[in-house]
């Protein structure tokens, strides 16, 4: 009896049983850390690649670039992210406050949709109404560009499948700049039936 006394009282081997039990939160905690350090810095270099890009293709002539000019961004986010998969996407509107605004129409049945041969302004020329007045490409002189770039790439440390998260992180960035005045603008409108 004596000797489970003694064992009873015996706290030589606690040390070791609180280490096991704090070791793995502390251990998923720093490599969640790490993780999310990682994305911040991926998305703060795709920020400021698409910001120099951005400026770049205001400037006249740039419209016939715009693939060499994603491939700088590319260069930029892989020197960090190398296996990421990237893709582009401009829009050209007429002015900023037209950036994601839908096209005009004629609401005559007043139910927010332009349908039943409603009247609307085809402002992009693609034949049809769209809730998104962009003209898809870099656009003219003095229009507005939304560019839009997606990276995705698969997390560096496998913590965000211990936690349900998924493996993959996908980041959106975009920016929208006024293309330099070199020629009038193109201010095209026709009006359609929906």
């Amino acid at each position: 009896m004596r000797s489970l006394r003694e064992l009873r009282g015996d706290s030589t081997g606690v040390t070791v049983v609180e280490f096991a039990l704090i070791a793995p939160v502390l251990i998923v905690m720093l490599m969640a850390t790490y993780d999310l350090g990682y994305q911040l810095y991926a998305s703060s270099v795709l920020q400021g690649a698409i910001q120099k890009v951005g400026r770049d293709s205001t400037i006249e002539g740039a419209a016939n670039s715009t693939t060499a000019l994603d491939q700088k961004v590319t260069d930029q986010v892989k020197m960090v992210v190398p296996n990421a998969t990237m893709s582009f996407s401009r829009k050209a509107y007429a002015s900023f406050s037209a950036v994601g605004r839908p096209e005009d129409f004629n609401d005559v049945n007043n139910n927010g949709k332009c349908d039943n041969g409603e009247t609307y302004e085809d402002i992009n020329g693609n034949n049809k109404w769209d809730t998104d007045r962009g003209k898809i490409g870099q656009g003219g002189a003095k229009d507005a560009v939304l560019y839009t770039v997606t990276v995705t790439y698969p997390r560096p440390l496998a913590v965000a499948k211990l936690l349900g998260f998924s493996n993959d992180i996908t980041l959106k960035t975009e920016t929208v700049l006024r293309n330099q005045p070199y020629t009038t603008q193109d201010m095209t409108k026709v009006n359609r039936k929906c």
